[in-house]
Parts: C-alpha cells; sequence; structure tokens
C-alpha cells in the first residue's frame, strides 16, 4: 500500500472521513514527507506542521464528537506567501515585506478551513510574484523536484514543486499570466486557472486595492496530482465572501453540450517553431481525446497574437504606471534584471491608449467567446518548449521575449480573456514533464476538468517516476 503522503486528496479525505486513518496520522506522515524532501528544493518556507498537528487533533475530536465534517476535513495543504494566512507575513518574496503580518485570512485561505483543510505551510515564489521562475533574496530559489537544473516555473513555484514531491494534497497558486499553469506544466501536476470571479480574492493586509485590470486577468486556484483532486480544491476554494466584489455564484456544473462534444486543436501561428518532442505530447493528448469520444478538429483560433499582444500592454501599463517605482527602490538586482525584459514585452499605453485597450478587451473577449460556442474545449500547447533552465530570464529582453511571446502565447493570452484553462500532464519531454492547456468558455470550468481527465485517464499520471527516484 502506498505511504500516506502519496495518497490523493480526496483518498485522504475519505479515509479520513470513515476512520480508516486519524487526521493526526495523516498530518504526521505529511510533516515527515516534508522535513525529509523540502531541504533539497525549498518549496515550503515557512513550516507550519507543528501547529498542523496540533489542529489534527482537533479535527480528530471533532469527528469523535460527531459534529459534520467539511470535504477536507483532516486534510494537509499547502497556501502560496502571497496571500494572507492570519498572524503569518504575506511578504510576496520581497525582504521589505517580511514583517507585513496578515490581520486576517484572505478569502481562499477562509474557505480552506472552513473545510476542514490544515494548513501544513507556505510555499515559495519571486520577489513580487512577477517572474516565471521561483527565486528570492528572502527565501532562496526553489528547484524543481525533478531536475534542480531547470525552472520549477513561477510565480506559484513553491505551489507547484511541494505537491509534485507528496508535501501535501492540494497546493494554493494564483495566476495573472501563468503563475498556476506554468508551474503545473514545469512540476507534473494538474491545475486549473478559474473564470475570473469564480474563486474571491482579498488580501486584508493589503495597503491599496490592485489597478483594474490586474483584478480582472489575476485567479486564485488548486494545484494537485490529479485531476479529481483538482475539482476537489475548486468546489472548496469558490465558497462566497462577500469581501471579494467581483465574485460570481455560478454553478460548478453547466449543461453538457451535444455529443460528440467537439474539441479546437489549435494551430499554431506560422513564426512558432515547437519541439518535436513536445508537440508530440499535445497530438497524443488530442488522441487521447478523441479515443475518450471527443471530437477533434484542428483549427486557427480568433487572432491568438492581438490577444496576447493586448495582455501584455495593458499589464505592463499598470505596472509601469502604478507599481514599477516601488518595485525598483526594493527589489533585487536579478529581479530587476527580470523585471526590465518583462517591460519589454509590451508597450505602455497613454491614457487614451489604456482607455481604448480596455474597450478593445470586450471585442476580443466577445469574438472568443463565439468561437467557444462552436468548439466548447479549445485544446492547446500551454508552452512549445521543453521545461527552461531555472534562470532562463535573466538573459534579457530578447530571452525574456522568447519565453513569453513565443514559447507561451498561449498562456498570457487566456489571462486577457479570464477564460477557465486547466493543465493536465501527459508525458514526459527530454526526461522533463510536459502538459496540455484546456479552455473552455466563462464558468465552464468542469468541461476543461471533463477533458483532463479523459486525457489523465489514458495518459496516467507522472509522479510515481518521479517518487520511485526516491
Amino acid at each position: 500500500m502506498a505511504p500516506i503522503w502519496q495518497w490523493t486528496a480526496v483518498e485522504t479525505a475519505t479515509a479520513i472521513r470513515t476512520g480508516r486513518v486519524s487526521a493526526v496520522e495523516v498530518v504526521a506522515a505529511h510533516q515527515a514527507r516534508l522535513r525529509a524532501a523540502n531541504p533539497a528544493v525549498n518549496a515550503v518556507v515557512v513550516d507550519l506542521s507543528d501547529a498542523a498537528l496540533r489542529q489534527a487533533e482537533a479535527a480528530d475530536a471533532a469527528r469523535a464528537r460527531g459534529e459534520a465534517l467539511g470535504p477536507l476535513h483532516g486534510v494537509p495543504v499547502t497556501i502560496k506567501i502571497n496571500i494572507d494566512v492570519e498572524g503569518q507575513a504575506n511578504s510576496n518574496g520581497v525582504p521589505a515585506f517580511k514583517d507585513n503580518i496578515a490581520p486576517g485570512d484572505a478569502p481562499v485561505t477562509a474557505n480552506l478551513k472552513k473545510a476542514g483543510a490544515i494548513i501544513l505551510g507556505l510555499t515559495n515564489t519571486p520577489e513580487f510574484s512577477m517572474r516565471g521562475f521561483t527565486d528570492n533574496p528572502l527565501h532562496g530559489q526553489t528547484l524543481n523536484p525533478w531536475d534542480p537544473a531547470i525552472t520549477c516555473g513561477g510565480s506559484s513555484g513553491g505551489a507547484g514543486a511541494s505537491v509534485a514531491l507528496g508535501i501535501g494534497t492540494i497546493a494554493h497558486g494564483n495566476d495573472i499570466g501563468g503563475s498556476l499553469r506554468w508551474p503545473a506544466f514545469c512540476n507534473g501536476v494538474a491545475t486549473i486557472k478559474p473564470t475570473q470571479g469564480r474563486i474571491p480574492a482579498f488580501n486584508p493586509s493589503a495597503a491599496a486595492e490592485r489597478p483594474l485590470m490586474a483584478q480582472f486577468m489575476s485567479a486564485q486556484g488548486p494545484l494537485a496530482r490529479s485531476v479529481a483532486d483538482v475539482r476537489l480544491g475548486l468546489e472548496v476554494m469558490s465558497q462566497r465572501d462577500p469581501r471579494d466584489p467581483w465574485w460570481v455564484p455560478a454553478p460548478l456544473e453547466g449543461p453538457k453540450p451535444p455529443n460528440p462534444i467537439r474539441v479546437a486543436l489549435a494551430k499554431l501561428p506560422a513564426d512558432m517553431r515547437p519541439d518535436p518532442a513536445v508537440m508530440a505530447l499535445v497530438r497524443q493528448a488530442a488522441d487521447h481525446l478523441s479515443d475518450a469520444g471527443y471530437a477533434v478538429e484542428e483549427v486557427e483560433v480568433p487572432d491568438l497574437d492581438g490577444t496576447w499582444q493586448l495582455w501584455a500592454d495593458l499589464l505592463l501599463t499598470e505596472l509601469v504606471v502604478l507599481q514599477k517605482a516601488q518595485m525598483w527602490e526594493v527589489g533585487s538586482d536579478r529581479f530587476k534584471t527580470a523585471l526590465e525584459g518583462f517591460i519589454g514585452l509590451g508597450t505602455a499605453l497613454d491614457q487614451e491608449g489604456y482607455m481604448k485597450g480596455i474597450a478593445q478587451r470586450s471585442r476580443v473577449i466577445r469574438n472568443w467567446l463565439a468561437f467557444l460556442e462552436t468548439y466548447p474545449v479549445l485544446l492547446t500547447p500551454l508552452s512549445i518548449a521543453p521545461v527552461p533552465g531555472k534562470d532562463a530570464d535573466l538573459g534579457g529582453p530578447a530571452q525574456v521575449k522568447k519565453l513569453f511571446h513565443h514559447d507561451l502565447r498561449f498562456m498570457g493570452a487566456m489571462n486577457l480573456l479570464g477564460l477557465p484553462a486547466a493543465v493536465v500532464p501527459v508525458g514526459l519531454a527530454g526526461g522533463a514533464p510536459a502538459g496540455v492547456q484546456l479552455v473552455a468558455s466563462r464558468y465552464r470550468e468542469d468541461l476543461c476538468l471533463d477533458a483532463a481527465a479523459a486525457i489523465e485517464a489514458r495518459a496516467g499520471t507522472l509522479l510515481g517516476q518521479l517518487w520511485q527516484r526516491g
């Protein structure tokens, strides 16, 4: 029988609820795994497992009293260090924020606790959560558990690496330009970036509100070892919180499209030069969907280049106007190098250009929604290249543009649209994990996850191969 730390969240919750194991046994197993495996990768940077054991004792006592149990009762999870956990520092990887103690829980934290989950630790992120590579001068660099020479991704890199290692069953993360999906790809785990408004977001420690497009293009979400765990994490995280004015009470399941469900396999833009091994896995995923009864057709998507560029321009305009000065003042030299490359991806718009860009965003979303009426599921590469080196964004603006515009163009575009996008691993490319992205219309996370589950059922999960290494 597999050790407890290798069980899925669904299996763990069921075992605790039925009394097969205690919450204390589960949390103790994850604590032991954390302390054995984490030092080599530095995924969890705040160890809360001693307090977690005390909470597990309380969880077992509640079960013994016959109290109602939440869907994650006694199940250990991790939280990314850029959202609030009451009494802990929300440092966002920045030394200047090391004493930014959260006065209360963020909605995601509160929802996980209400579901009975136990927070095992806080996971690492780059400075300001603004790189696709997880490194900061406060907590150091997080390595990829598959290979220390390649990146674990970012900005939820600690989350992706921790759940891949078996530290916690579900890892919280967030995504404004790929920060859930990129670490899932790099670490061989599953995730979903939900529709904007699906999972409530707010940090009580925040001194000011985020700019509007950053709010509309960011989403909280779960990373996990299986699609079923992602679905469970999404359900728990999505509960209402009145502190988020953009939260939407949309059902988690919608009507099924006519069978067979049509899937658009995205044609690549002519300027993309994909890695053959990665693209072979994309086509393998398409075959898995065909075998599952989906009708897959290779088609052009609506103006991928323009969609991606508008994402970059709007996001970077807000960054340059409202955030760059502070980032430049307190950020490290390595961060500034990456930031300059990132700023080079777009154009800082003037007032008129920014207003027109926001207006244009509505038209772009409308065009994509019309496309998804014909093809309820879109299958794309997340990256057209293998996982890069751990500091690949420090090679200057040209290298950053190759990564985010050439290799990851299908990723950032989905943030502009606010559409749900899942990532599921398919196999290994050059010894590193690789997965695909599945997109659906607004609040149709169920369609993304159904397709991801169909791929997973045929491709299997990758982590058994990682765990066999010791």
